[in-house]
């Protein structure tokens, strides 16, 4: 949001700051200034000269010779500009001088002719994007004026950055309200008629007529407002020199005085306007609907555009005119015949506008503003506003009535503000006296209640609609550099913290000690089955929602391998997506890579490569955080899947097929894991359990185990046998060799017993133990060693 520093003070005189000190008091207030540049900088030896005579250049087609007049001597100087014309006035640099860039001018030759200066576009000076032709200045000038001083360009521009909860400062009055010492009660509209002109207006429910044209609102939902008056009359023509340099300040091109009245009212109040001409409406009647199947209309930007069916449009009775919110149509411009002018001031809704803009690719000024919301009661003062500038800067009259055709009244919202709630949140003790004192010059009402103080929001501020939105402005206002750095009590929430995001720290916490990176990969992948399509791309390699995590890890691999780094061991926890009806699934998930040593090269040598064990171990502990099962995938097999309590497979850990991987010939193997991240389920009450009085009894057993049989197997079987008495179990040795028959090995089991309320005797543990030994040789055919 562009800001002129001069504008900004003739709308509230009693800013007396200059612009880095408003700049710093905005940065306070929520609105932080990017960039102040001065508009006059540069340009000090740029004047105002007349062209006295073009002429075609002897040796070029598109040059010309101009006899100039810029205060001394007549110049001879080569254009090229195709506007150049005699008797008309331009920004000149002469010899010596130099342009906002750092160009100097000098005397020099083209094609064989002395050029002695150069005749400047806006895009040259600084003050605009136009570099199509010479800036034409209107008016009569003394030759050799100052062009600084003569277009009132000592002003400073502010470039705002504002967020989108705040669409009552993208223009200038909102802005001045911030700043004004006395609030919005000392702001003023500078006048621009000696009298006011009266606007009669005629009101009515959704369809209304005045001045010759009936407006009907077909479609309430879109449109809760629709005002429009008519100005016959008018001449169109180029603006007056301070209504141009005006908009250039903020870095508005001026096209012409109605549309640029259009533009300033815009940017001064915030409400977008429209100017038709109303000899090309058809009727002249206006309808504000939706499109329909078929229809196109072609925009002020020259572009046929396609509409669907959500569109909201402007149209007369023969079709679409304009694309509500956003952009005129061609075939009802203001143009220099025009003399009759519809002027439209309405409330259309944001999502339906965004909507609209969005599918057509098309952002605007006026856009901009409705996307965000636009003050709902400030219609009537807009279009007074434009019709009393168009008057005075391309004449006419007003043909009465205006209409004002409403669907929907906009009602303020009364939000009830405790003390104790604002003392709770700020920490301080505020009096209703001195709310009302922060709040009421923004345009808050505040009234006194037993419980509090009832304040009334103002329609420009959408963004306020609860307690807690009007504390926030209490500390905004109060500044809030003004609190203490006191800790004050508080009193902890009972809402627990989301199980997820716990989940997710503990995740980081065993990755960092296995030593893992932390990467984080763009969510956009290659087109590829059950993969999410986004509607506008950035590229074809990214054209789709990523449906899993491991690959783009793996092309970080790749880009390592790429730069001769041998050990990668990356991790990354994000979101991926899948197909699911209109709006696409989505899942957390975790997923790591390995390849390489463990640890960076040594000259000492001894590397110790990542391999298959290491990822088992370290999805073991994944798998204990998730409380979930690791198992290999199939008998024998190097895929190990992770499952859940209830059964489902959560993802998956295995080596990486290196036909999948761009690798060099030194390269190691890559493991790779993924999984989905899902809370385990919330663990039943804890309940007390008092420390054992008796003493445990342990037996170590050495078995003679079949290579087939799995260890898992022995302890499920001795757990079955031991009873409640077993507290424990646990392998701690396992031997194959000499001593113990071929195809077989010896796993050594530590087991505990313990009875809660008596001390065990042998007898009872040998009896234990014997049927221990009987079951595991008839269901597994272990023996004891």
């Amino acid at each position: 949001m562009n800001i002129s520093y001069r504008w900004l003070r003739t709308l509230a005189p009693d800013i007396d700051d200059s612009a880095a000190r408003i700049a710093e008091r905005l940065g306070m207030l929520g609105a932080p200034v990017d960039e102040i540049s001065e508009l006059g900088g540069g340009l000090g030896g740029i004047v105002i000269a007349q062209v006295k005579e073009v002429r075609p250049h002897p040796n070029a087609d598109r040059l010309r010779l101009c006899e100039v007049d810029a205060g001394g001597d007549t110049l001879q100087v080569v254009c090229g500009a195709p506007n150049v014309e005699a008797g008309r006035f331009y920004p000149f640099a002469p010899v010596g001088s130099s342009l906002p860039d750092g160009m100097r001018i000098r005397k020099a030759k083209l094609r064989g002719e002395v050029s002695e200066g150069m005749l400047c576009s806006a895009k040259e000076l600084g003050l605009g994007r136009d570099h199509a032709g010479l800036l034409t200045l209107s008016g009569e000038w003394e030759p050799g004026t100052s062009f600084v001083q003569g277009m009132g360009l000592e002003d400073t521009r502010l470039v705002l950055d504002i967020t989108p909860n705040r669409p009552d400062l993208l223009s200038h009055l909102g802005v001045a309200r911030e700043l004004a010492a006395g609030g919005e009660g000392s702001l003023r509209l500078p006048p621009l008629l000696d009298e006011d002109v009266e606007l009669e207006i005629a009101s009515a429910e959704r369809e209304g007529a005045g001045g010759k044209v009936t407006v009907t609102i077909e479609d309430p939902e879109g449109c809760p407002r629709y005002m429009a008056a008519v100005v016959e009359g008018v001449t169109v023509a180029p603006s007056p020199e301070w209504l141009a340099t005006r908009l250039r300040s903020i870095d508005v091109r001026p096209i012409n005085n109605v549309v640029d009245a259009t533009n300033y009212v815009l940017h001064e109040l915030g409400q977008p306007l429209h100017a038709f001409d109303l000899d090309r409406l058809a009727g002249p009647e206006i309808r504000v609907r939706r499109a329909r199947e078929g229809e196109s209309l072609v925009t002020l930007d020259g572009v046929d555009r396609r509409l669907d069916a959500e569109a909201l449009v402007i149209a007369d009775r023969d079709g679409p005119v304009a694309l509500a919110g956003i952009m005129g149509g061609e075939d009802s411009e203001v143009t220099e015949a025009t003399t009759r002018v519809l002027l439209e001031c309405a409330l259309f809704d944001p999502l339906r506008v965004r909507g609209t803009a969005r599918a057509l690719g098309l952002s605007t000024d006026a856009s901009h503003r409705f996307e965000r919301g636009v003050d709902p009661t400030g219609q009537p003062r807009a279009l007074h506003r434009l019709i009393e500038l168009i008057v005075a800067v391309a004449g006419g009259t007003v043909r009465p009535p205006a209409v004002d055709a409403k669907s929907s009244t906009a009602k303020r919202i009364q939000v009830l503000v405790r003390g104790a709630r604002i003392a709770q949140v700020l920490g301080v003790q505020m009096t209703g006296e001195e709310v009302d004192e922060l709040l009421r010059p923004i345009g808050f009402s505040i009234e006194a209640t037993p419980d509090g103080s009832m304040v009334a929001v103002p329609a420009f501020r959408p963004d306020v609609t609860r307690e807690i939105d009007v504390i926030e402005e209490i500390a905004r206002r109060r500044g809030y550099d003004s609190f203490g750095v006191e800790l004050s009590f508080f009193r902890p929430g009972h809402v627990p913290p989301d199980p997820l995001l716990s989940l997710v720290s503990d995740v980081h916490a065993l990755f960092q000690r296995w030593g893992l990176l932390e990467a984080r990969t763009a969510a956009f992948a290659p087109a590829g089955s059950d993969r999410v399509p986004l509607l506008n791309p950035l590229s074809m390699e990214e054209s789709h929602l990523r449906g899993d995590l491991a690959d783009g890890l793996l092309r970080r691999v790749e880009h390592n391998w790429a730069h001769g780094v041998r050990s990668v061991r990356l991790y990354e926890i994000g979101t991926v997506f899948g197909p699911a009806g209109l709006v696409p699934r989505e899942e957390t998930r975790l997923a790591a890579v390995l390849t390489g040593p463990r640890r960076p090269s040594h000259w000492s040598g001894g590397d110790e490569l990542w391999d298959f064990w290491d990822l088992k171990a370290l999805l073991l502990d994944v798998a204990e955080l998730v409380e979930a099962d690791v198992r290999p995938q199939a008998e024998g097999s190097d895929r190990l899947s992770v499952h859940s309590s209830n059964g489902d497979v959560l993802g998956q850990a295995s080596r990486v097929d290196p036909a999948h991987l761009d690798a060099p010939a030194w390269a190691e193997p890559v493991y790779a894991l993924e999984l989905t991240l899902r809370p385990p389920p919330p663990c039943p009450p804890k309940a007390y359990v008092e420390l054992p009085a008796f003493p445990a009894v342990e037996r170590d057993l050495a078995l003679v185990t079949p290579a087939g049989v799995e260890a898992g197997a022995i302890e499920e079987s001795l757990r079955a046998r031991g009873g409640l008495l077993l507290e424990r179990v646990a392998p701690f040795d396992i031997y194959e060799g000499e001593g113990i028959p071929a195809g077989t090995r010896s796993i050594a089991w530590r087991l505990r017993f313990r009875h809660p309320e008596r001390t065990l005797t042998d007898d009872e543990i040998d009896a234990i133990v014997a049927a221990m030994l009987r079951s595991l040789e008839e269901e597994h055919g272990v023996r004891r060693r």
